[in-house]
Order: structure tokens, then sequence, then C-alpha cells
């Protein structure tokens, strides 16, 4: 029997399409939602954790791709939570599903999920025209296929540049129709990490590790001034990916071509695919990116207080750490951000670090606070004030620091990201719910922001 005959699929499918619509409706007009959401028709599997949108015809589907379908995504990310999937189809007489859909539009399930930071995507990465190649070549990278275009895509750019959250953003998108432990994110450090620490030197147990991932995401190549000895192992894990046409991106402060204590054999392999060059952003970008944050943090600033920002801090990153201490302040103090406070804040900041504050401090802190040792906070014993301390010391690394979910995983010891989505998760419910958690987190916050003055 068709779904939307039966009439308690009927029912079920007019209370989540009302739910829905009453949480659009915060952010988009009555006028857009009859355009292009009322004419959808949406059927939820909860057991499945299974979204399925019915458009009413092709014409109908392309232009919603084209004008609505970001919206519409990020609409159900903040709505369901971890955990669900999408499928788009049309209706289709002759090879209709059980449920009345055809094949899906797209070839491969969606996933909802932003695994490796909700802030890190393509749409929140700002630029004008003189960025549009690196975009444009990063967004055709990760678009699915049997067979890589590009095979390596390697972004250059100087610090600041936005070079991470590109690589972040790719991450992402690579995550909507790829499982995401099958996707190595991660620095040269880390990589370092997982062969030195992880598997204590056994090259052939890090090698199974990596060889069970299907992409490979690599930031900072210019740290391997550092690892020398790593070189030789990237050359092999490098003929690993290729020949096996598994996508490699890699991510570098400067160009490959002037690393003079690159490997020659890796260098010329990091040159064989495509190479993209994110140039320095403009003024009025950065100016773009302070008044997202300042509406995203509800962070009160003048024009004049916004453009001295901008101007004194060239990169996002400087930026970012200068809004977060200010923000953090406001919070702390439970008052808005004075010309005075403003002025102070800046006086205190170095012009070339936003925030010096450091998972290690936030860790330090915490540890003390706890009567522990930075190493219970980072190792694997499970005492319920180890595990809180743990879980708070996750929650404030991440809104302090901006943190994503696997480097949280990584400086916790080496944990799964869902762990640390787990511990982020507990910790913001809590606050929310409980007076005695927001009051220690708040503490806690101040503490952290005291050690970095």
């Amino acid at each position: 029997m068709h779904f939307l005959s039966n009439p308690a699929g009927i029912k079920e499918f007019h209370v989540l399409k009302k739910a829905l619509r009453e949480h659009l409706s915060s952010k988009h007009s009555d006028q857009a939602l009859r355009q292009w959401y009322d004419p959808l028709t949406i059927v939820m599997s909860k057991t499945e954790k299974r979204l399925s949108v019915l458009f009413p015809h092709a014409f109908f589907a392309n232009w919603f791709q084209q004008n609505a379908q970001g919206a519409f995504e990020d609409a159900l990310r903040e709505y369901l939570g971890e955990g669900y999937k999408l499928d788009y189809s049309m209706p289709n007489a002759g090879r209709a599903t059980a449920r009345g859909f055809s094949t899906p539009l797209a070839a491969a399930v969606k996933n909802l999920d932003i695994p490796f930071g909700r802030q890190f995507t393509f749409e929140t990465f700002l630029h004008n025209k003189k960025n549009e190649f690196p975009i444009a070549s990063a967004r055709e990278v990760v678009k699915q296929g049997d067979t890589p275009k590009y095979n390596p895509f390697v972004l250059c750019g100087n610090s600041g540049s936005g070079k991470t959250h590109l690589l972040r953003a790719m991450a992402n998108e690579i995550a909507h129709h790829t499982d995401p432990q099958l996707i190595f994110l991660g620095s040269v450090e880390d990589l370092a990490s997982l062969y030195e620490e992880t598997h204590e030197g056994d090259m052939y147990a890090a090698r199974r590790h990596l060889g069970r991932y299907v992409y490979f995401l690599l930031d900072d190549v210019q740290r391997f001034r550092d690892f020398p000895m790593l070189q030789e192992e990237m050359v092999f894990l490098f003929n690993m990916f290729h020949d096996s046409n598994r996508q490699m991106v890699f991510s570098s402060t400067g160009t490959v071509s002037s690393y003079d204590f690159l490997d020659p054999k890796l260098k010329s392999r990091l040159e064989w695919g495509l190479i993209a060059q994110i140039k320095p952003q403009d003024l009025d970008i950065r100016v773009r990116f302070v008044q997202m944050r300042l509406k995203h943090d509800r962070l009160r600033l003048s024009k004049e207080q916004t453009f001295l920002l901008c101007q004194r801090f060239p990169d996002f990153r400087n930026l970012q750490g200068i809004l977060t201490k200010l923000a953090a302040y406001r919070d702390l103090m439970s008052r808005e951000v004075t010309d005075k406070d403003f002025e102070q804040i800046l006086a205190h900041t170095d012009d070339r670090q936003g925030s010096s504050i450091t998972p290690e401090t936030v860790i330090a802190v915490i540890a003390d606070h706890f009567g522990l040792v930075g190493k219970d906070i980072t190792g694997t014993k499970r005492h319920q004030k180890i595990v809180q301390a743990r879980q708070l010391a996750m929650f404030i690394c991440r809104q302090l620091l901006g943190s994503s979910y696997p480097s949280l995983g990584r400086i916790f010891g080496g944990k799964d990201h869902s762990t640390a989505m787990y511990a982020v998760k507990k910790i913001k419910e809590l606050q929310d719910s409980n007076k005695d958690t927001k009051h220690l987190v708040t503490e806690l916050k101040k503490k952290c922001l005291t050690q970095d003055s």
C-alpha cells in the first residue's frame, strides 16, 4: 500500500512537514516557504534515521537544487541533529518504489552530519573574485565519482588565508556521501603522532591503519621540515592512495616548488596534480568575516572598532582569536564591551596572535580545579570525576578555541571524534538545564582567560 494512502502515513507526513515548516519560518518568509518548501513531499523513517524528499516534477527539482537546497539542508541539520541521511527523488510511474518514490536523483544517499566542524563549509568561506578558482577547484575535487579528477589537489596560501577552513569544508562535503570514518583529516604533526605514539613506532601497523581510509586530507605540508624521516613514508602512502584511485588533498603555507627541504620524490608527486593558490584576503572580506562573527556571537562593536580590528589583524585566524576573547570577556563580565574595555583588551593583545590560549592551558586549568594532573584528563581512566573533567575540557576547548571534533579527539589521547561530540553535547545540555554546571563552566572559562593574560 502506498505510504500516503495509509491514514496513519498521511497524519505522520503532515505532522513532520508542519514541524519542519515552523522551524524554517524563523529564518525564511512565508512567501519563500510557499515557493520552495510547501510543494515538497517529505517522509521520514525514524528507525533508519532517513529522510526522503519527493519533488513534484523535474523542473522544480532543478530550481530547488540551485536556489533552496543549501538552506533546506542547513535547517534539517539544526532540527534533526546528528546521524540522519537524506535522499531526493521524483515521481516515476514506471519505476516507483514501495513508498511511491523513484530512484533518488543523486546516486548516493546524502549524510546531513557536519563531522569536521559546523563552521567549516564552502558557504561560510568568505571570498571575492580573486579566490574563485581555488573555491571552484575544491568543489570539483569533492564531487562524488569513481576516479579522482585531480589527484593530488594542493591548496597553497599564506598563514591565516583560510586553507584549513577550505580543507575542512572539503572533508565535510565528502562526508555527505561517504562515511566520515573513511576520511583521514589531520596535519603532518598528527600523522607523525599516529606513527610514533598511537602505533608506538610500528610502521606496518600505522600503514594498515591508514590503508582503511578512502580519502586522505593532510594540512601543513611545510611541517615536513620538522619531520624529515616521515617524508619517505609519505612517498609510500602517496603511491598507495594514488595507485588505488583514492583522493588526496594537501595544504601548505607557501608554494611546494619553493620547499628545498622536501624529498625530491615527494616534491615531484605533490606537483603531479592541481595546485591552487589562495590569495590574501582583502579588507572588505575581513570586514564581512568580523560582521558575521559579531552577529553569531551577539557581540556589539562600532564600525570604527570593526575597521580597526580588520586593519590591525590581517588574517582570519588572528581575527577569530581576538573576537573570541572579546565575546568571552562580555560573557564572563556579564556586560557589553565598553570602549575602554576594547582598548585595554587590544593593548594586551599581540598583533600576531588573537589569543594565546591553548588546549594545554585549558587542560591545566581544569586539572587543577579537580585536583588532577593533565595526563588524567587526556588518558583513558573512567572514574566519574575524571570523565567530568575531560568532558568539560573538551567543551571549553570547543568554545574558546573552536577546536573541531577530530582535533579534540587527538588532543585528548587519540579518542574517536564521536566521543568528543558526545562530551560537548552533554556539557551543553547540562549547562542549559543546570545552574551549577553553567556557573562552573563560567568560572573555568574565566580561569583560562586569566591564564592567557
